[in-house]
């Protein structure tokens, strides 16, 4: 009998079940600061302590916000996240830095292992120099303000034939074969999201302006250039990203407005409508991977122990603990997310599945980022877990690609699985222009701060039409046009965290290039990559992987063009 319980990872500092209060962590955070190092071996002690603090700190947050998602209109959930928000992370936030100061003050840090070392020191450092006191009050308002997106958002529902579904639900009638079916299905979703666009829009104005005032505080000349330091920024800067925006309309888009003409004369259109997008155009109804969310998660443990033994046990441990939430359902926060759990060592995946194509594409993604989690699960340090997103999604969207050669698993028919690797192929290539449209309006966004709702608007739409604007015609649906920004949740809760998709989209093509050419290789190029965790600069993790950090246009052109070819394999 295989055991797939979690073992409780037992705590050597931090009491084992201490209530997350402030008089409970006060006392212990004022030993870490207060504590006499004399050594080398007592500092990295100490780190080893403080980590541990940091863990359980990470899974009581991680929960509150696990559990607020699943049920965004329970009130006490809602305010256990709260809690966390304005009462536990403000008065942590400036003992973090003292802490980090002590570090970086202590006459022994040269003395740890520099490369062991070196990723996590340098961000401490960059952590120092970015932060500001004046800051911290701003950054739990932030918290709290960005929490009413997932609500509004998730009490969004329609009516189609006499019946309620969530947005997510609705969205399957958009791939429905009858064009009437599907533009009314899409106008609905569209008239439901216009409802809110005042008050989002009213949302977004106020976290604009203190995601300004906190660039402001740290001495910044605008947002961007504040986040580009906040996340690591190490290994390429915002004119990287407009070479790649560029690149990407050069190499990227093209390939798809070839595609999008050769859709509208499989359907016999004149022009292709943004609810003419979706539909298969063998005239056949939308595929069905699974029927249900139970059935989703076995098929899926399947397909990975498919492709490694261990791979499936590890979805296996999370089925067995609970640690799945995939329907979709009214109340519950949008979209899909895989969130460690610091101390158990293993994640939760949240989604919200309406059995579509790209529901299971959502939970192999998913499902890379829990093997990553759990590859991670034994290093040292809690921050040695804390990955780049281009290291993160990499992780996630090698998975998509790697997993495709296991999807006879949720089909029955080799016609279904033929069908569904060209869609998965086809929405590769289609992520790298969204990413493009969503990161350009980022940087514009936040390089005029001062600008209204109406400017956001147009901005939005000519950015959207630089790169083909979903290659559909919008004429006459201008409202819907300029609002089609307002669904992507990460504008709202993780500000440029989103060119990473495509940087790491590059890499699980070139992951996946190397699995077709050896499998077993590739595949375990791929896992030591992700256990290395980020203990490694960004470059040499890549280069573990077997494949390269580049986004130039050259590189871009060979792997779209590698792509294009499986993808004519399949017609």
């Amino acid at each position: 009998m295989i055991d797939l319980t979690i073992p409780k990872k037992i705590r050597k500092y931090f009491p084992q079940d201490v209530e997350i209060k402030w008089d409970n962590l006060s006392p212990v955070l004022d030993e870490l600061l207060n504590r006499e190092i004399s050594d080398a071996q007592e500092l990295e002690q100490w780190l080893k302590d403080k980590s541990e603090v940091e863990a359980a700190l990470e899974e009581d947050f991680a929960w509150r916000y696990i559990k607020m998602s699943c049920d965004t209109a329970n009130e006490e959930l809602v305010k256990s996240f709260q809690y966390f928000a304005t009462e536990i992370e403000p008065k942590i936030s400036p003992v973090a830095n003292l802490l980090n100061k002590k570090l970086v003050d202590s006459p022994f840090i040269n003395d740890l292992d520099q490369d062991k070392y070196f990723v996590y020191l340098r961000a401490v450092k960059k952590s120092l120099e970015i932060y500001r006191e004046e800051n911290v009050e701003l950054f739990t308002k932030l918290q709290v303000a960005q929490q009413r997106y997932q609500a509004t958002t998730g009490a969004m529902s329609v009516v189609i034939n006499d019946q309620e579904y969530t947005l997510e639900q609705a969205a399957n009638f958009i791939k429905d074969t009858s064009r009437v079916v599907r533009q009314q299905a899409w106008e609905t979703i569209q008239q439901r999201r216009l409802l809110d666009k005042d008050a989002l829009n009213m949302l977004f104005d106020e976290l604009i302006a203190m995601r300004h005032q906190v660039a402001l505080n740290a001495g910044f000349e605008n947002y961007r250039d504040y986040m580009f330091q906040a996340l690591g920024r190490f290994d390429y800067t915002p004119q990287d990203c407009y070479q790649f925006h560029e690149a990407i309309e050069k190499e990227i888009v093209p390939i798809l407005k070839e595609q999008a003409e050769k859709r509208a004369e499989s359907l016999g259109l004149e022009v292709l409508k943004p609810w003419d997008l979706e539909v298969s155009t063998t005239g056949k109804p939308a595929l069905k991977p699974f029927k249900n969310g139970a059935e989703l998660i076995d098929k899926s443990i399947t397909a990975f122990t498919a492709i490694d033994p261990k791979l499936g046990q590890m979805l296996n441990i999370m089925k067995a603990n609970n640690l799945f939430d995939v329907e979709s359902r009214k109340g519950k926060a949008p979209g899909g997310y895989n969130y460690p759990l610091a101390e158990t060592g293993a994640p939760f995946i949240f989604m919200n599945s309406a059995g579509s194509l790209r529901d299971l594409t959502t939970m192999v993604h998913e499902g890379g980022h829990a093997v990553h989690t759990f590859l991670t699960a034994d290093l040292e340090l809690n921050d040695f877990k804390h990955c780049p997103s281009e290291v993160a999604e990499l992780a996630s969207m090698s998975m998509e690609l790697i997993s495709m050669d296991q999807w006879g698993i949720y089909f029955d028919k080799e016609e279904d699985l033929v069908r569904a690797k060209k869609e998965q192929l086809q929405d590769v290539l289609k992520t790298l222009p969204w990413v493009a449209v969503i990161d350009q309006f980022q940087h514009w966004i936040y390089t005029n701060p001062s600008h209204h709702a109406a400017d956001r608007e147009e901005a939005f739409k000519q950015i959207y039409t630089r790169f083909g604007a979903g290659f559909a015609n919008w004429d006459g649906l201008e409202p819907e046009f300029g609002n089609v920004w307002q669904k992507q949740l990460h504008l709202f809760e993780v500000p440029f965290y989103y060119i990473e998709y495509a940087i790491a989209q590059l890499g699980a093509i070139a992951i996946w290039k190397n699995y077709k050419e050896n499998p077993e290789k590739a595949l375990q190029q791929y896992l030591d990559a992700l256990a290395l965790g980020y203990t490694k600069p960004m470059n040499e993790i890549y280069e573990t992987a077997g494949i390269r950090f580049d986004f130039g246009s050259g590189y871009i052109r060979e792997l779209a063009s590698f792509v294009k070819d499986e993808l004519d394999k399949l017609n």
